[in-house]
């Protein structure tokens, strides 16, 4: 099989912890909608698996799980169109998952560095989810056989993690069954930052609300957080250069032009001079224009609870569909029986 054959097809997730923000829209959900109805096939997953790798509280994670999925059709991302998931749904992730443990090396899971940065000092009580998730994030992936993962710079290093676990398989069983999956990494605020400090990714863990922008917030809300954020006393320049020692300008610039799909020199051409006075409040205005109605459609889809379950088991029955015949083939390669179930 050469990897000219392999269906075109886009994966990607997000934990549903809680508190989706502007951060995780600009950098993952409406690239999500923008690949929807392109050249590829499109599976978007609440990967609530990887969510456990640190204690979540079980009511706590079922709700995010349900709002993460009123996020993304709320955004855009239409359950008919795209493939929705929620991960621990699709059994085939977990049982790829521990065949990719037995095929990646200790000394690569060792160089994660989010694992080093989650686990902190105390990385000996850290589950032993937490350390092998780079493999279930790889199971993710190829069970789908995905050609393209739109990530963040952030997520760079798993994915060639999982570039490593592909062609070892391949190589150790002497087959091209796994595709050489390739990052999708464009947009103008791949990486927000927070609104009170432009030094720092914006974060649902920050202690200040006023630091990012909620995808439930409603109008008001959206428009007092930019007025109020952090700038510096100089008008905007007219070129992106100018920017470069300005991390709350770079930050705000950033933001309008991902909202309005305009390239950061494009915004710059239109608002270079301008003093924040004068260019908060057209930031406030769009920001308004583009997610005011995603927090509405979201309240109104919470409220539907019977609907969210529907779509995403009536998501598992499709995804399935492509993960069982792969699964299937992955035990027949390496030499496991299939459970009759797949």
């Amino acid at each position: 099989m050469s990897e000219t054959s392999f269906t075109p097809r886009v994966f990607s997730g997000i934990q549903p912890s809680g508190n989706l923000h502007l951060g995780n829209y600009l950098g993952a959900i409406k690239r999500f909608v923008d690949m929807q109805g392109s050249d590829f096939e499109t599976v978007y997953c609440m990967v609530d698996m990887h969510a456990i790798t640190v204690w979540q509280n079980p009511q706590d994670l079922m709700k995010s799980t349900r709002e993460l999925c009123a996020g993304f059709i709320a955004s855009g991302i239409d359950p008919e169109q795209s493939i929705l998931i929620n991960q621990s749904q699709v059994p085939e992730h977990a049982q790829l998952a521990w065949i990719f443990n037995c095929i990646a090396r200790m000394g690569w899971m060792q160089r994660m560095t989010q694992f080093k940065d989650k686990a902190g000092k105390n990385s000996q009580n850290a589950s032993l989810g937490l350390f092998a998730y780079p493999a279930l994030m790889a199971a993710d992936i190829l069970v789908y056989h995905a050609t393209h993962v739109p990530v963040g710079d952030d997520q760079k290093q798993h994915l060639e993690l999982t570039r490593d676990i592909a062609a070892k398989f391949n190589h150790d069983y002497g087959v091209d069954f796994f595709p050489m999956t390739e990052p999708v990494i464009k947009g103008a605020a791949t990486r927000v930052m927070s609104l009170r400090d432009g030094s720092k990714k914006m974060s649902k863990s920050d202690a200040s609300d006023a630091s990012r922008i909620n995808m439930t917030d409603d109008a008001d809300t959206l428009a007092k957080k930019i007025r109020k954020a952090k700038t510096d006393p100089d008008a905007l320049p007219s070129e992106a250069k100018g920017l470069e020692e300005r991390p709350e300008a770079r930050n705000l610039v950033n933001i309008y032009a991902a909202l309005n799909d305009q390239s950061v020199d494009a915004v710059l051409s239109e608002v270079g001079g301008k003093q924040f006075g004068e260019f908060k409040p057209m930031l406030a205005e769009l920001a308004v224009a583009k997610l005011a109605p995603i927090a509405e459609e979201m309240a109104r889809l919470m409220n539907e609870q019977t609907e969210i379950d529907r779509i995403l088991s009536r998501g598992a029955e499709r995804a399935r569909e492509i993960t069982a015949p792969i699964l299937r083939k992955t035990y027949d390669i390496v030499g496991m029986v299939p459970p009759t179930t797949l």
